[in-house]
């Protein structure tokens, strides 16, 4: 906040940072991989009031090109579900399966897709019946696995995967 009130008319930053659907962050399509320097962006991570997501950098807001969704959400059997910035988030209120088989979840954060390498260890907590109707299982109840369209989820959720500068 202080950075902000010393330069007010600091640029936005757009086209330089990238979340994959894994949640990797990427910085002008190079793979960031420096423990402190992802830690950092987890820790400055959030949305605007437009549904753009961005890292705050002292005054600058670094907007991010989501392949996906704002989160991907990573599956423990032991702990749980947690966000790409290591957020805890049990609190799955709704899951989705889109049309490419991706699941998605929304929760206390919002709306994330589950990476792909540990739908294998979440398959114990999916069901589906004879007419291809799925649910999790999750916190002692079964939630219905709502179909959606990939086409849909930004504007379903309210979020911009590609943002730009407002004019």
């Amino acid at each position: 906040m202080r950075a902000m009130e010393k330069w007010p008319d600091v640029p936005e930053c757009f086209g330089w940072l990238s979340l994959t659907r894994r949640g990797a962050w990427h910085i002008k399509g190079d793979l960031i991989e420096h423990a402190r320097a992802v830690e950092f962006l987890g820790r400055h991570y959030r949305g605007d009031d437009q549904g753009r997501w961005f890292v705050q950098n002292g005054p600058q807001r670094v907007f991010i090109a989501l392949d996906y969704t704002p989160w991907v959400f990573r599956f423990d059997a032991h702990s749980g579900f947690s966000s790409h910035t290591g957020i805890p988030c049990n609190d799955i209120s709704d899951a989705f399966e889109d049309d490419e088989g991706n699941v998605l979840l929304t929760c206390g954060l919002g709306v994330g897709l589950v990476d792909d390498r540990d739908l294998a260890a979440l398959s114990d907590h999916l069901e589906y019946d004879a007419e291809g109707r799925g649910g999790l299982h999750w916190n002692n109840g079964v939630l219905p696995l709502r179909s959606i369209t990939r086409e849909l989820v930004a504007r379903t959720f309210g979020f911009v995967a590609d943002p730009e500068p407002t004019p």
